[in-house]
């Protein structure tokens, strides 16, 4: 059977709990939206196929729990990702606040190229903002990152961000490819075959929940 993905690449969404994480990945990944706010336990992640400058990216998805007791969890999953959305929600200042945790615990544990951007979430709920776009910009620019504000309810934003950080991933790949030696295809099926090797390893270790 002909492949159908050139390479797979590993996103994390990170941001604490009831931000619309999972709102986003599911709205991303199927086109739906589940307004039900069900807390995600340890991690789940979902897969979609993209193409980005001709190349065929199937990206893995990865959706954490926000929460202190899960984070000893998802931090294993850190240094296998190459692409992190930070994710906080407009409408809780503490979410916005706690970003500068969640970049500071990948300082720490993600690899040193891992690509990064800011997601400010719930942009429909103008109503009940507490974060404005020039703050989320300005933190964004502070930590090198691109700036989107996204709305789950509405589809606002969400491809462009999930595809913009992965065209940032396939960029600095292709630098990565630049300087090797050897064939492309065969960097390719080795990249891919290392990335599903290792999930089906650690396929038993994560709860599947529809989450919000």
């Amino acid at each position: 059977m002909a492949k159908q993905y050139d390479i797979l690449f590993r996103l994390i969404m990170l941001g604490d709990s009831g931000v619309g994480k999972t709102c986003m990945l599911r709205r991303f990944t199927e086109s739906e939206f589940d307004p039900s706010h069900i807390s995600t336990i340890g991690v789940d992640f979902k897969m979609k196929t993209v193409e980005i400058d001709g190349v065929k990216v199937r990206v893995q998805i990865w959706d954490t729990a926000g929460q202190e007791r899960y984070q000893t969890i998802t931090k294993q999953y850190y240094r296998r990702a190459q692409g992190i959305i930070f994710v906080y929600d407009i409408t809780s200042k503490a979410s916005f606040q706690h970003i500068a945790k969640w970049a500071s615990d990948v300082d720490e544990n993600a690899l040193h190229k891992v690509q990064t951007i800011l997601v400010g979430n719930k942009s429909d709920e103008e109503h009940r903002r507490k974060v404005t776009k020039d703050q989320g910009s300005k933190l964004a620019e502070t930590y090198g990152m691109e700036f989107f504000e996204t709305s789950a309810s509405t589809s606002s934003n969400i491809s462009e961000s999930f595809l913009r950080v992965t065209e940032l991933v396939l960029q600095a790949h292709k630098r990565d490819m630049d300087n090797l030696f050897g064939s492309l295809d065969d960097y390719l099926d080795k990249a891919a075959q290392e990335e599903e090797n290792w999930s089906q390893d650690n396929d038993g270790n994560t709860r599947r929940t529809c989450t919000c």
